[in-house]
């Protein structure tokens, strides 16, 4: 299949999966590993475009079924995409409209033909199929677009989760017939197969069969056991070419990023970050600090000591917590910058230990800095999954 990307592994880690890679688009180029910030509507909610390029954001997201609807596909035509609609100079990936299947599935019909959709504005309804998909997404521009999976709740068990695979490369075989601009936007495959492993090895084998620029492995982080879910991405990252990125969709939480990048994920996706904003809560890189809590009332340090986000400089720990408490949207949106923020230096750290062959290291400083040197409160799951590829968080 066609490629309008470049991907060069820079630097392996030397005891992990972990790699540090750069990914060219056609709007630039990505440092791998990344987190792609969300933003559904053409926007991250309460951050500008600007604002996101500021912090040297290199890639975001959009949301197909969302900008399907307003402003619809006419008016992007009209627009020149979204790149020109929403004043966005970097890359863009968008998904397929497919995650809405489960997270509106109340609203929504699956057959073979597509995905019926019920919308949440009016009630009317809005089929995608393979084919809608791929031509709001030729409209959209992005850089990446995602084909349509069969998307199911990762607690599905019993035959539909074969199905939903089986139909996932049925529909990735549309999607790549009816893609028409190949030659400037990549489209990716999803990995289906829910939390068994064979129809996860089967799904591998028919979407490689198909050489898509890139790879996802989706139809996780939907409230499934973490210690299946590591051991899903761990398979698919084994099962996946090399030579190619592989994204993780919904992934945000700060530990479930450092595992993931030592698992040999690339790309990541979570609304996360300014979703916990809306309720004060800033992330650091010494846990979650929750600013609508009285103890910052007469805090006037930054959110975070060293971080060099625009809210950092600028605005103390007193200040946003008098602005979350009061529940005023000045509070959101500075909180939500410095996550963003927090987020991306985040992956640049990782990328800068694996550079250097020092990553295992720097994934133990990350933990005990995270969760404040107190080894009983790492995570289970993400022990196992870190001694799996050669790192024992506990020694």
């Amino acid at each position: 299949m066609k490629s309008a990307l470049t991907f060069e592994t820079v630097a392996t880690c030397s005891t992990t999966k972990a790699r540090a890679s750069l990914l060219t688009l056609p709007h630039g180029p990505v440092n791998t590993p990344v987190f792609m910030p969300v933003g559904t509507q053409g926007t991250l909610k309460g951050i500008t475009p600007q604002q996101l390029q500021d912090m040297n954001c290199q890639i975001m997201l959009n949301n197909t079924y969302h900008l399907g609807l307003k402003p619809g596909k006419e008016t992007l035509d009209l627009a020149g995409g979204s790149h020109k609609f929403q004043h966005w100079n970097g890359n863009l990936l968008t998904d397929s409209g497919g995650f809405q299947m489960v997270s509106l599935l109340k609203l929504a019909e699956i057959t073979e033909k597509g995905v019926q959709f019920a919308s949440p504005h009016d009630g009317s309804l809005m089929m995608l199929t393979p084919e809608h998909s791929m031509a709001l997404q030729n409209s959209i521009g992005a850089d990446i677009m995602m084909q349509l999976d069969d998307v199911i709740s990762s607690l599905t068990t019993g035959p539909r989760v074969e199905e939903a695979m089986w139909r996932s490369i049925r529909w990735l075989d549309r999607c790549i017939k009816a893609h028409e601009r190949p030659h400037d936007q990549n489209l990716f495959a999803i990995i289906q197969g829910g939390l068994d492993k064979d129809l996860r090895r089967k799904c591998v084998e028919e979407m490689v069969k198909r050489d898509t620029p890139g790879y996802a492995v989706g139809g996780l982080s939907g409230g499934e056991e973490k210690n299946e879910f590591w051991q899903i991405v761990s398979l698919c990252t084994d099962l996946l070419p090399k030579n190619k990125p592989i994204y993780c969709m919904g992934v945000g939480y700060a530990e479930d990023l450092v595992v993931c990048v030592a698992l040999g994920v690339d790309m990541f996706d979570c609304v996360y970050p300014t979703r916990t904003a809306r309720f004060g809560n800033a992330l650091t890189m010494n846990g979650i600090v929750s600013l609508k809590s009285g103890k910052y009332a007469a805090d006037f340090g930054p959110i975070e000591e060293g971080c060099d986000c625009s809210t950092c400089k600028n605005y103390t720990r007193s200040y946003i917590h008098l602005l979350t408490a009061s529940k005023e949207t000045v509070g959101c949106h500075l909180v939500s910058v410095h996550n963003v923020a927090f987020q991306l230096r985040l992956m640049n750290g990782m990328r800068d230990a694996i550079i250097k062959d020092d990553f295992p290291a720097h994934v133990k400083k990350f933990f005990a800095s995270y969760f404040g040197g107190n080894k009983e409160k790492y995570p289970a799951w993400a022990v196992s999954a870190l001694k799996s590829v050669g790192v024992d968080l506990l020694v």
